[in-house]
């Protein structure tokens, strides 16, 4: 028995593996890349989801100790629930994940997940940070997406004022400005070293200007194929007729539209906020309709496949599913660039290896940055799995089922 390694996969040409039905149940194939002692830390890990106030005080405690540098909290968190779900602290930290995933045919999408900065130098260098994260995508060809968000080059209040119609001051109207340049930087980069970047979504209430920016860089930079692209969180109600209608207009202008669709990230918040300030909720009214809105956006961006190019974020089996049939339905290619299937870094192994077998393009949202920087996403992380019912229980089941499996054969 080698305790370390694990087991390569089955081999399979892609001839053969195109034809087999689609199953997320092969754990060989889902953590071919992990060793034994990596799926142990993680079975441990998701463990600890399971008891959500645990995760909420060790969550602040956690957060409130590095902040006061204790370096053993630091080593703590790196070798745990940072190493899960992050590449590294750096670039060149990530290449070793990146090689593991692409050798099993998984591209990665290297985001820079630095939050909360407010200064215009922090917002320069995160600037910095995403052009050299496309720069060296030109020489990984596993590199599949740059990603950014705005309140990583913008103020998030100044972003909230221009939501909102308010008018800028003086300095403010300056501000905007530089922001902007910032954006187009990135995007105009993106353009001439042929590659693609994601603008994520943000709060409901940043999100409009954040929508006409996206569209404004997508009318500039998209006029030959899909280099920016907008994300649309299905869990609000408004975003599928806002896909609508970004598609037409996209049309209309003459552009190609960039799309990446995911369900939310910023539902409890979201609805708090509503409840405080007295505005109907924007989240739908339940997980159903969320689903539902989704797999319509899915063949929403098929059917207009001429003028859109788009990756379906999701951790949802059944929409990945839909996705893989609507594609046979259609005679589509299980390759198609203007197709992607994305999940999480450390998340949805089942579904992200399987697939990338099977023949389909397939990234990972792979964070990295400084722990104590990264420390307000890998929050939200735990706190997500905590949190979304079945979610903790899905991944241990299936860390389980692996290990026993390795054990059976060894």
């Amino acid at each position: 028995m080698n305790p370390v390694v694990p087991s390569d996969p089955p081999p399979a040409d892609a001839a053969s593996a195109a034809l087999a039905p689609i199953t997320f149940e092969d754990t060989q194939v889902a953590f071919a890349h992990k060793t034994n002692a990596q799926m142990q830390k993680a079975r441990l890990l998701f463990a600890s989801f399971d008891w959500p106030w645990l995760v909420r005080a060790g969550s602040a405690v956690t957060v409130f100790l590095l902040t006061l540098g204790v370096p053993l909290v630091a080593w703590l968190v790196r070798r745990t629930v940072f190493e899960q779900f992050c590449g590294g602290v750096s670039i060149p930290d990530c290449e070793a994940a990146v090689e593991s995933l692409g050798r099993v045919g998984v591209d990665s999408i290297l985001d820079y997940s630095v939050e909360g900065e407010q200064s215009e130098a922090a917002f320069d260098e995160t600037t910095r940070e995403t052009l050299a994260t496309l720069e060296w995508g030109q020489d990984h060809p596993h590199a599949a997406f740059g990603v950014f968000k705005v309140t990583g080059v913008a103020r998030f209040e100044l972003l909230q004022r221009l939501s909102g119609g308010q008018p800028l001051t003086a300095e403010e109207t300056a501000e905007w400005a530089r922001a902007k340049e910032r954006v187009a930087r990135i995007c105009e980069r993106t353009q001439a070293l042929g590659e693609r970047t994601f603008i994520d979504a943000e709060e409901s209430w940043i999100q409009p200007v954040i929508d006409l920016l996206a569209e404004e860089m997508m009318a500039r930079f998209n006029r030959e194929q899909a280099v920016v692209y907008n994300t649309y969180q299905l869990y609000r109600t408004a975003s599928l007729g806002n896909l609508a209608e970004a598609i037409e207009r996209a049309r209309e202008g003459g552009y190609f539209l960039g799309a990446k669709l995911v369900r939310g990230a910023y539902m409890e918040k979201e609805r708090k906020r509503a409840k405080e300030l007295g505005y109907p909720s924007p989240i739908q009214p339940d997980k159903s309709a969320t689903d539902a809105d989704y797999d319509r956006a899915l063949r929403l961006c098929l059917d207009h496949l001429d003028r859109v190019a788009f990756c379906a974020g999701t951790h949802n089996e059944a929409s990945c599913l839909l996705l893989t049939d609507e594609l046979a339905k259609r005679g589509l290619s299980r390759s198609d660039p203007r197709i992607y299937i994305s999940q999480l870094y450390g998340m949805s192994d089942n579904i992200s290896f399987n697939l990338a077998r099977a023949g389909f393009n397939v990234a990972k949202y792979m964070p990295y940055g400084p722990v104590r920087s990264v420390m307000p996403y890998l929050v939200r992380r735990a706190q997500e799995n905590s949190a979304i019912a079945g979610q903790t229980g899905r991944e241990l089941r299936l860390i389980r089922s692996e290990l026993a499996r390795r054990k059976r054969v060894s």
